[in-house]
Parts: C-alpha cells; structure tokens; sequence
C-alpha cells in the first residue's frame, strides 16, 4: 500500500515508518498539516494516519478540507485525545477509524488494512464505498455524505453494478439485461438520469454509443 502518514511526533514517527516499510508498504512521512491536502490530490494514495495535535494546525480540520475537497481517501486517526466527544468529532469530520494512543502496533496494522478494504468494496457485509457514497447491498440503502439517499430498487441495483465494476464501461446491453427487468417499463436512460439528480452528476459517465461507467472523484 501507499500509505500517507502525518505524525509530528520523532520517535512515533520513525517507529511507525519503520514498522509500515517492513510490512512492505511505501510511506510518505509529513509533520506539518500544511501541503496535505495538495499531496493528496496531487497523488493516489491507499490510506491516511492522521495525528490530530500538528504543530502547524489541527488534524480535524485538515480531515474536513480533505472531504470537502471531493477526497475519499481512508483516514485512520491517531491520537492521545480519548474523550467520546473527540471520538465522535473524529468520525463526523470524514474518519474511518480512531485509535487511542498509545496504541499496540498489530492493532493499527489490522485498523488499517480493515478501512483500505471497506474502501476497496471488500468488507464483510456487502459494504461498497465509492467517493462520499456508502451502499449497503444487504439492506439496499445509499448513503451520500453520511445522509440518506432514496433510492428506487431499479436504481440502486443499477448504482450497485456500476460501482462494483467502477472504472470498467458497461454496455448499454450489460445494464439493461442485468438490471432493467425491474424497471417496470422505464428506459435506461431514465433511470441514468434520475440517479445522478440523486448522487451527483459526475459519478456516472456516459461512452456515447457504448454505455456507463462510475468514476471516483479526483480519477
């Protein structure tokens, strides 16, 4: 993995880096929250460790800029700041794990390679992320941003497929035969249409001629 570590701190600095490169992960090390988020759209990387005591700034609100900005990127917090407000704080400001410092190193490796995976759409439960989305195909429910998205059974299935394959077009034919046999006689295009007045524009792009497919933000 390509890891994005920002930690202040020398001796927990050099301890993690040294740890995540024998784990054969490549790590870009930075003690200031200043340039963060311009790394970060200006490269891919597979997950964050977020320190929130920088000495330049404060990690939840860099995390904020972060999500505002469009980036999914998983973020796993570290901290010594161990109250339930500051917990909650963290996950309401776009975290995908919180750890107590001081903190046993199997369980930051195992945190970490959890929210790469829910991120990946490989999570125990049919969990799929994709941008500020969160589909959960068990329950058929979408999340946008942590709020509710409605969405019909021919949507989200189509959603679904799009997101499973994300990257990869779907041909108009691909779709229509694997989802529209709900659509209760509505055209493909239709239900395109809805669906991105529900999720955002950008997500879903369109191969003239061809057919579908789901982009991240930033890709």
């Amino acid at each position: 993995m390509n890891i994005l570590m920002i930690e202040d701190d020398l001796a927990i600095g050099r301890a993690l880096l040294a740890v995540l490169q024998d784990e054969g992960h490549l790590v870009v090390w930075l003690r200031l929250a200043d340039g963060v988020l311009a790394r970060l759209q200006q490269e891919n990387f597979d997950a964050v460790l977020l320190d929130l005591g920088l000495p330049d700034g404060d990690g939840g609100t860099l995390l904020q800029q972060v999500r505002a900005a469009g980036l999914s990127v998983p973020v796993l917090i570290m901290t010594a700041r161990d109250s339930l407000q500051d917990r909650l704080n963290g996950f309401n400001t776009g975290a995908d794990d919180y750890l107590i410092k001081p903190f046993e190193i199997p369980e930051l490796l195992v945190r970490l390679r959890a929210i790469v995976r829910r991120a990946n759409g490989n999570a125990d439960g049919g969990g799929w992320s994709f941008g500020d989305l969160m589909l959960d195909e068990r329950r058929m429910q979408v999340t946008r941003a942590g709020a509710p998205v409605a969405l019909s059974r021919t949507e989200f299935a189509l959603l679904l497929a799009l997101v499973k394959d994300s990257g990869r077009v779907l041909t108009r034919a691909e779709l229509e035969q694997g989802v529209l046999p709900h659509s209760e006689g509505q055209t493909l295009d239709v239900h395109i249409s809805n669906l991105r007045k529900k999720i955002g524009e950008r997500l879903i792009r369109t191969v003239r001629g061809v057919g579908y497919f789901a982009q991240r933000p930033h890709e």
